[in-house]
């Protein structure tokens, strides 16, 4: 897979946002700053426009979400420049990310042993509410706790926009996603439902690597952008779900089997 252009040296000195940027700025920001209304209707209008969306470079920001998630944040800063705003204008990255999961809760179900009909109703439950709704709840209170805690008291005419918190969201939600709906998959039956300690470390390291995911690549969301500060209080969790990491493996605690039950009886 190609990767997306580089900017210049040049260009890349200009995400700090001081100084002098080699890149043409907006001709009138007042007026060529879009309402979040007409962003999110041209965003949405898209969604349907699939020879309209960039995928290889959508797959390019998933592999780099794994490997190295500062590359995939470098890029919004890059559109703040060229399109005086963080968030995604393409809807390639949503299109398929709801792929993966839609893919992925097949095969969960399968492992799920569920009929035909209980895989139908887990994956709408999956998509609806586990991430449109959560997806919507969990993005608009971190919009909330940026623009009211994290925003520099100098800096009163920049919001942190709501379309880029979901961003954050699904970047960050990706890596888990692939951790525990398709990777554990592989595992489960032969391996971590077994009453072994082996099985509870796998299971519950698993997790504890979904969840420092999320947590980190949030955290980098919010880090790059200049007006926030304090974004370390992002990191803050990552010391709580390590502690609980330990206690289930003290106390003998297979949380894989735990949530796979919950899986399974919410859909009987």
């Amino acid at each position: 897979m190609k990767p997306p252009t580089s900017p210049t040296p040049s260009q890349s000195n200009s995400f700090s946002f001081g100084g002098a940027s080699p890149l043409p700025a907006p001709a009138n920001t007042s007026r060529s700053c879009l309402s979040a209304t007409t962003k999110s209707y041209k965003y949405l209008r898209k969604l349907l426009k699939f020879d309209q969306m960039d995928f290889e470079f959508a797959l390019w920001q998933m592999l780099y979400l794994f490997v190295s998630p500062q590359k995939v944040y470098r890029n919004f800063n890059y559109r703040k420049q060229t399109k005086s705003q963080f968030a995604r204008d393409d809807p390639a990255f949503l299109v398929l990310l709801v792929v993966c999961l839609c893919v992925t809760s097949l095969g969960f179900a399968w492992t799920l042993s569920l009929s035909i009909g209980q895989s139908v109703y887990f994956l709408f439950y999956v998509v609806i509410v586990d991430f449109l709704i959560a997806g919507f709840v969990v993005a608009t209170l971190m919009w909330i706790f940026a623009n009211k805690y994290l925003r520099s008291s100098q800096i009163l005419d920049s919001d942190v926009e709501w379309g880029y918190s979901f961003d954050v969201h699904l970047n960050a939600f990706f890596p888990p996603l692939m951790l525990l709906h398709f990777i554990q998959l592989f595992f489960y039956n032969s391996l971590i439902r077994q009453d072994w300690l082996l099985s509870r470390f796998l299971g519950n390291t698993i997790w504890l690597m979904a969840l420092s995911y999320y947590v980190y690549i949030t955290f980098l969301g919010y880090n790059c952008i200049p007006f926030l500060k304090n974004t370390r209080v992002i990191l803050a969790p990552l010391t709580l779900v390590f502690l609980f990491y330990l206690v289930t493996l003290i106390i003998g605690w297979n949380v894989t089997i735990t949530f796979m039950n919950f899986y399974h009886y919410r859909v009987l």
